[in-house]
């Protein structure tokens, strides 16, 4: 992706129409999108919209559209902003080049049913043009259940039916309880099977911009899932250099420790010090990295699985190759024992492992997703990050 692409989306924030008004704060954030396309530090929020323009720019329409699309459900996105004076619209990213294509972005009424729906059935009309729907929270995904079970992961087996639709899913225990906190991950890995779905959780802005890159212009046409994050949206930590998007090709399946490997596979660090492999997915990641290096260990290495279907296994296979001396590989994950990914990778890795013990850390098997006490969730997390740690 050339670096011009990247400028180009960040000057569209900047080009206000004459005589627009814009709020001081929205103002603050569209000058700080424009001093990322150049100086890095990219959020969430514009790693997204980046994707979005660059596809744009390379003649293929976006469509977007959820319960609180175009602002974002955490006031992460703007992609359509309000003179504070009247009330006209500006969508930057419809005026990036003149031969874009189109960009539809839409707030739907308040059903997860009818709108998953319809954009289902539209991304099979419309082949060309990358389809989105988003949910508030993904737990709300609920409500359209029916339509994943019957349309999302199966009509290509049934009926030779293709989509290419894209389900944003925010995902993250950060203590907003049981209606806000999963996406189920577990129901939609247990759908998937030849290849039926990609599903996947990214943990930086640039994966993300690659993964949906990918999904766009691919020639692969199949449904994807995205679990999207929360608090992940102003971690500062969670955040990419321009390079991530301009020098890096391609989505990461995987992507090794970068205090051992780097992005193209060259040792960095002592790899040999390394007993323990932590495989971990999304934004727990950040909190185990924050924990590790604040306790200064160096025996550790903390490998990210962003796609969790179709397993990665080759990536997995070649980062485990590069500890030669541990012992035992520790899956992490937020959610309790039953759900999550830990019930579907642990019928699928244990066969692909070098013959190094497999092990779960994770809260207690539940029948609801999440705890409702704040302090309860404080304490459970707190737990998990010391057994994660433990030797």
């Amino acid at each position: 992706m050339p670096a011009a692409v990247i400028e180009q989306v960040g000057d569209a924030h900047a080009n206000k129409p004459e005589g627009f008004t814009v709020h001081p704060k929205i103002q603050q954030l569209l000058d700080k999108r424009l001093d990322m396309s150049r100086n890095g530090q990219i959020d969430w929020g514009f790693g997204e919209l980046l994707a979005f323009g660059s596809v744009l720019m390379e003649g293929t329409n976006v469509r977007l559209a959820g319960q609180d699309a175009r602002r974002g459900t955490f006031v992460q996105r703007h992609a359509v902003l309000h003179d504070r004076q009247n009330g006209q619209e500006w969508l930057p990213l419809a005026n990036l080049s003149q031969n874009q294509g189109r960009f539809y972005v839409y707030d739907s009424l308040l059903s997860e049913y009818a709108a998953m729906a319809f954009e289902y059935g539209y991304s099979v009309e419309r082949p060309d043009t990358l389809t989105l729907w988003e949910a508030q929270f993904g737990d709300f995904a609920n409500g359209a259940q029916s339509v994943i079970d019957e349309y999302i992961s199966a009509a290509d087996q049934k009926w030779g039916q293709q989509s290419s639709v894209v389900l944003l899913l925010p995902h993250g225990y950060e203590g907003q309880g049981p209606d806000h906190s999963s996406a189920r991950i577990e129901r939609y890995l247990q759908l998937c099977a030849e290849g039926s779905m990609t599903v996947a959780q990214p943990s930086t802005p640039a994966n993300h911009f690659h993964l949906l890159r990918r999904q766009a212009l691919g020639e692969m046409k199949r449904p994807l899932v995205v679990f999207t994050p929360k608090s992940m949206l102003r971690n500062k930590a969670a955040t990419s250099a321009v390079e991530d998007f301009t020098e890096v090709k391609r989505f990461q399946s995987v992507i090794n420790d970068p205090n051992y490997v780097d992005v193209d596979g060259k040792k960095v660090g002592d790899t040999d010090k390394v007993k323990t492999i932590m495989l971990v997915s999304g934004k727990l990641y950040w909190d185990l990295e924050k924990k590790r290096e604040a306790d200064g260990r160096d025996d550790i290495a903390i490998v990210r699985v962003e796609m969790l279907h179709p397993i990665p296994f080759n990536r997995l296979s070649d980062a485990f190759k590069n500890y030669p001396n541990a012992k035992e590989i520790r899956w992490v994950q937020d959610e309790p024992a039953n759900q999550g990914a830990w019930p579907f990778l642990a019928l699928q890795l244990p066969e692909y492992l070098p013959g190094i013990q497999l092990k779960r850390v994770s809260r207690r098997a539940q029948s609801s997703t999440a705890t409702g006490v704040a302090k309860v969730h404080q304490m459970e997390q707190k737990a998990l990050m010391e057994e994660a740690f433990e030797d």
